[in-house]
């Protein structure tokens, strides 16, 4: 296709990924700056209300990992933005919810018009963004006042923000995180637990992993 831009799987027009001989240095530039944005991290959570106090180690290093692969996948510019996002917040709301099984309003209420405002600046189309927020937040809703122990108030609130990026992304987009975030949700049940009861299951960290891995991997 000629001109600026390239046809991707995105719902909107994306320009031309960098050369291959530019993305060393950007993947070594965001590497570093995920550790200082993850050294920040540990800090906040320990100010937010219902935050946590967790080292910083439980955040740096998975935050300057998951920055350095979406540079390395040659994420487009005006995307970018979206899975660093993403990737700082998955970090942050695991830690919480690994560790207390709850996703703070402090982070869940201002995902909202931070992925929205990032998606207008990405050129996306903001009515199918509002379409894949009311679809994804309604189903987790419903899922929610069926069975609120299945899953909590705060996955319906994070779920609404991430069902947005994810129609950018595409419409199956929508069905297939679900799938991964179902499936990542066994797998974090499997692991031992003495603290919270076996039906206390965290859903943010698959919501959060499979909605960032979409946003890189489909562009």
């Amino acid at each position: 296709m000629n001109g600026p831009f390239t046809q991707t799987p995105l719902a909107l027009p994306l320009p031309c990924s960098a050369p291959q001989a530019h993305r060393g240095p950007m993947t070594f530039h965001l590497t570093y700056l995920g550790f200082l944005a993850g050294l920040l991290t540990a800090p906040t959570l320990r100010r937010l209300r219902r935050g946590t106090n967790a080292p910083w180690w439980w955040c740096a290093p998975p935050t300057a990992f998951l920055w350095s692969l979406t540079g390395a996948l040659n994420v487009p510019p005006n995307w970018l933005p979206i899975p660093l996002t993403l990737a700082w917040l998955g970090v942050a709301l695991t830690v919480v919810d690994l560790r207390h099984r709850r996703l703070p309003n402090a982070l869940t209420l201002p995902a909202y018009p931070v992925l929205f405002l990032l998606l207008l600046m990405s050129g996306a189309d903001p009515l199918r963004a509002l379409a894949g927020c009311t679809l994804f937040g309604g189903l987790h809703l419903l899922i929610h006042l069926l069975r609120p122990t299945a899953l909590g108030g705060g996955d319906v609130k994070l779920s609404a923000p991430l069902g947005a990026v994810l129609a950018c992304v595409s419409w199956s987009a929508l069905p297939l995180a679900t799938a991964l975030a179902s499936l990542t949700t066994v797998l974090l049940s499997r692991l031992p637990s003495r603290k919270h009861p076996p039906w206390s299951l965290p859903h943010g960290p698959g919501l959060l992993g499979s909605t960032w891995l979409l946003s890189v991997v489909a562009v």
